[in-house]
């Protein structure tokens, strides 16, 4: 059984919604599956990143927060998606049997076009490359959020249509892996944690940066004497760091009155510094060594090429391009 799954990489550092809600299961999933492939999407961070360094930086700080996370690269495969050139070929072998209507009907497309975004071709045919990252190595299950669901069955639908128009069982239909918690990790202003949304906290940020990410998280004005509802954004976050006789515990304080959100961000801000601290050092020493970070995704990417280029190959010899086999 093969896993893959990828994380775009559009800003400096992962967060608390990337850890929790994807990085720590793809973790627990080398565990359970010994075939497992992890890639960092710089190709997809193309349509909204248009700096070559920080898109390079941005790559790097993903490696480094995978390791960091307890990703073993002797058991899963980590690599840069740009390091895989079959990726962009069988991108447009499927963009070739691929109707707009179901571009069309992309989330990521749709809600763009209702913001009255400017979108380019990247933006619209992005579903495409995504099929193709996953097809490419025929993956059985792809770890995903419920809102992300669409993806896998438009990659079904591609890989089917061109199986179908060319008599050939080259490609294989994946199916959903749906993560738990993928959506229901809430950043500094009660809303999802999203980069786009700019309310989240980073894994690794500086000390002093995530102390003020905490203490910025948004509160009511209840005083500290009142009862509160142990169900809002702080609380749901506090919530990730505790066992649960500890999360009753503090439900019970905040609904009898007497415990004040400072207090809930003081502790919070120490259970995350205490939770991380573990992956911070090992993030700070694969940071002084880039050249073995490097080392690992170029043996990565090898070995994610020598399981995707007969795929590739197979696609075209069922397409009728190249010298004939």
């Amino acid at each position: 059984m093969r896993v893959l799954s990828g994380t775009k990489p559009t800003g400096d550092q992962l967060h608390l919604g990337n850890y929790f809600g994807a990085l720590r299961q793809f973790v627990a999933l080398q565990e359970k599956y010994e075939d497992a492939l992890y890639f960092i999407a710089d190709y997809h961070s193309m349509t909204s990143v248009r700096d070559a360094a920080t898109r390079r930086r941005n790559a790097f700080n993903v490696a480094l927060d995978y390791l960091a996370a307890g990703l073993d690269p002797d058991r899963a495969i980590l690599f840069r998606q740009s390091d895989i050139p079959e990726v962009c070929e069988l991108t447009w072998l499927l963009t070739s049997i691929t109707p707009m209507g179901m571009l069309e009907r992309a989330h990521a497309y749709k809600a763009a076009m209702d913001r009255g975004e400017s979108v380019d071709h990247g933006l619209f045919t992005y579903p495409v490359l995504m099929a193709a990252d996953i097809l490419l190595y025929r993956a059985d299950l792809v770890p995903v959020g419920q809102d992300q669901k669409q993806h896998i069955e438009m990659a079904r639908d591609m890989a089917q249509r061109f199986n179908n128009t060319y008599g050939s069982e080259a490609l294989v239909l994946p199916e959903p892996y749906i993560l738990r918690d993928a959506a229901t990790i809430p950043g500094t202003d009660g809303q999802k944690m999203s980069k786009s949304y700019d309310n989240t906290i980073a894994m690794f940020a500086p000390k002093k940066q995530l102390k003020k990410s905490v203490m910025g998280i948004v509160t009511d004005s209840t005083p500290v004497e009142e009862p509160k509802d142990p169900a809002g954004a702080l609380f749901e976050l506090w919530r990730l760091f505790a066992t649960p006789e500890e999360h009753r515990e503090m439900a019970e304080r905040a609904r009898a009155g007497g415990l004040g959100y400072g207090e809930v961000k003081k502790d919070l801000l120490a259970r995350l510094l205490d939770h991380f601290g573990p992956m911070r050092e090992r993030r700070a020493s694969f940071e002084e060594r880039p050249d073995d970070v490097e080392d690992i995704l170029r043996r990565g990417a090898q070995r994610a090429r020598a399981i995707g280029a007969p795929v590739l190959e197979a696609c075209r010899a069922a397409a009728g391009l190249g010298a004939p086999t």
